[in-house]
């Protein structure tokens, strides 16, 4: 059976601690159109009863960003702001200039703002939503493309030696078995 490709993100969707004030941070404050707001009761795919908003901001090329509001499940801890490496979402515009742009406008909402920070190969600020969610705006370096030519050529090799540096560490934190990829089937629906 020949599968159909993925042919790009339709949405990524996380929780939120309120719809109006994700609202007014990701249309007033990013410009993004609020395409959708579904009211549920029950969760879908089940007959459990959970009452709960989902949001999807139309970020301009068919794909969303998506928000849950289900306050009878939340804790004020979902909302503590999150490191980086464990959770953000880059948003790409067009040129420096523009990020420059875009820091300004972000300061001026009263949001700190990091940044630009040059990447080498893309250049971003960072700046966080209201449901402690790390948000970056990051532009293409003008080498972008024969940078990333270059890494891709790499990549097998880099994913070889990342994997014999760190194994050992990994499989003391978390299990042998916790790094089979064949044991990833554990969730719940």
């Amino acid at each position: 059976m020949k599968l159909a490709s993925i042919n790009g993100v339709h949405h990524a969707a996380y929780r939120c601690r309120d719809a109006e004030q994700t609202r007014w941070f990701y249309e007033d404050v990013l410009g993004l159109e609020l395409e959708a707001a579904f009211v549920f009761d029950k969760v879908s795919g089940t007959e459990m009863e959970r009452e709960y908003m989902h949001l999807f901001f139309n970020l301009g090329d068919g794909s969303y960003i998506a928000f849950f509001d289900e306050p009878d499940t939340a804790t004020a801890v979902q909302f503590e702001q999150k490191d980086s490496f464990d959770q953000h979402m880059a948003f790409e515009i067009d040129s420096l200039d523009d990020l420059q742009r875009w820091k300004q406008r972000i300061k001026e909402a009263r949001i700190k703002c990091a940044g630009p920070i040059n990447h080498e190969f893309v250049h971003s600020i960072y700046f966080y939503d209201p449901n402690g969610i790390q948000m970056e705006i990051t532009c293409r370096d003008p080498d972008y493309a024969a940078i990333m030519t270059e890494k891709k050529s790499k990549v097998k090799q880099q994913m070889q030696e990342w994997t014999q540096r760190t194994r050992a560490q990994k499989e003391q934190l978390f299990g042998v078995e916790a790094l089979d990829s064949r044991e990833i089937n554990k969730f719940r629906i």
